[in-house]
């Protein structure tokens, strides 16, 4: 049984139409109509693009929750070759909200680690809805230096509404081992990459998305908090969700602009959930580009690549490797629009002086 969303409701009822085109016999259909089926296919079609192309924020957070959307277990299943599943952080033991293994993509061997929030009732609670607990950022910490001691790229896939929130998580160091597992993934020497398959939510997501590439699917999205939560804090009220959602520029398109993100992959028409198989397909091909991109590089430029992508966000020019003789490390490089901008800052009222001169020169020559 498929399911629909609150937008969805026009593309249900053609859905439904569709249905009982396709089985004659009742009171009303004695035959297949195919030129009816055709043409109420190729309404649904145009019903989805217009409603896909023009969705709001808080509709494309809908969208990355959908209950039919794929799981990180169904695109590690479709992806990978040999996935050998491995288990347990070594101290307290395992968390069932992320998959981990080693795998094999064209023949390369790769690092798997995927959040997984279930696909019924029963795996959404054994998942614990892929919130995440310290045992299992530990896990992926033990199996990412493994990763980088043999030299084996990482590939995650983010679906998380956030960090596990409960007692327990916090008395074993819940915040201790998000920050190990950040600190785990900007240090690494192999590339990271990270794909966000749904709902990247809070300290739970960044924490495996600390990524030399980070990529989300067109409807998922990105955030240090969910819309709802942003909305009780700022205006107590979890009715404005679409305004908080807004706010905080969460999609995939607003994260691209910021340049939060490196790239976005897209959908299938009427998203993800409408065909696995064509964005397990997309996904693949995407993870094999990026692969390819660090094949020739070394460990320590890798290191840089990742390094320089974070430092520069939200600045123009980012930073790059010191020019000076002798010095090791990373420099700051200014983009021409942000040095412009200090000048005029920095000798504003001596600037506007001599503009004031040259205005009252060519008035006196003028007149």
């Amino acid at each position: 049984m498929k399911n629909y969303l609150e937008f969805e409701k026009e593309i249900k009822t053609l859905e439904d139409e569709m249905e009982l085109l396709k089985s004659p016999g009742n009171e009303s259909i004695s035959e297949v109509d195919t030129s009816k089926i055709k043409s109420t296919q190729d309404q649904i079609n145009l019903k989805l693009k217009s409603i896909y192309s023009n969705l709001n924020s808080w509709q494309k957070t809908q969208v990355a929750r959908h209950e039919d959307r794929p799981r990180a277990n169904f695109y590690i299943n479709k992806i990978f070759k040999d996935f050998t599943p491995l288990s347990g952080d070594r101290y307290f033991g395992d968390d069932q909200s992320v998959t981990t293994g080693f795998g094999l993509i064209n023949e390369k061997s790769v690092l798997v680690i995927g959040q997984e929030k279930g696909e019924d009732l029963n795996t959404r609670i054994e998942k614990n809805f892929g919130m995440m607990s310290p045992e299992g950022y530990r896990k992926c910490i033990r199996l990412m230096q493994l990763a980088d001691r043999f030299k084996i790229p990482i590939i995650t896939f983010i679906d998380t509404p956030g960090a596990y929130p409960g007692i327990g998580a916090e008395q074993r160091g819940q915040a201790s081992a998000i920050a190990h597992s950040i600190e785990c993934c900007m240090s690494l020497k192999v590339p990271n990459i990270s794909v966000i398959i749904g709902e990247g939510g809070s300290g739970g997501a960044i924490a495996l998305a600390s990524s030399n590439k980070v990529i989300m699917l067109e409807n998922s999205i990105y955030s240090v908090i969910s819309p709802e939560g942003c909305a009780s804090i700022l205006w107590r009220d979890p009715g404005k969700s679409l305004e908080a959602a807004e706010a905080m520029k969460l999609s995939a398109q607003d994260l691209l602009k910021l340049g939060v993100i490196d790239d976005i992959i897209p959908e299938p028409l009427g998203g993800a959930h409408r065909n696995h198989d064509e964005i397990a397909h997309n996904i693949k091909n995407i993870i094999l580009e990026n692969l390819s991109y660090f094949e020739n590089m070394s460990s320590e430029e890798v290191f840089d690549h990742r390094k320089n992508k974070f430092l520069k966000i939200g600045r123009g020019g980012g930073f790059t490797k010191s020019s000076k003789e002798g010095k090791i490390g990373l420099e700051f490089k200014e983009s021409v629009s942000l040095k412009l901008k200090r000048i005029f800052t920095q000798n504003k009222y001596v600037l506007s002086a001599l503009g004031l001169a040259i205005i009252a020169s060519i008035i006196a020559l003028l007149y």
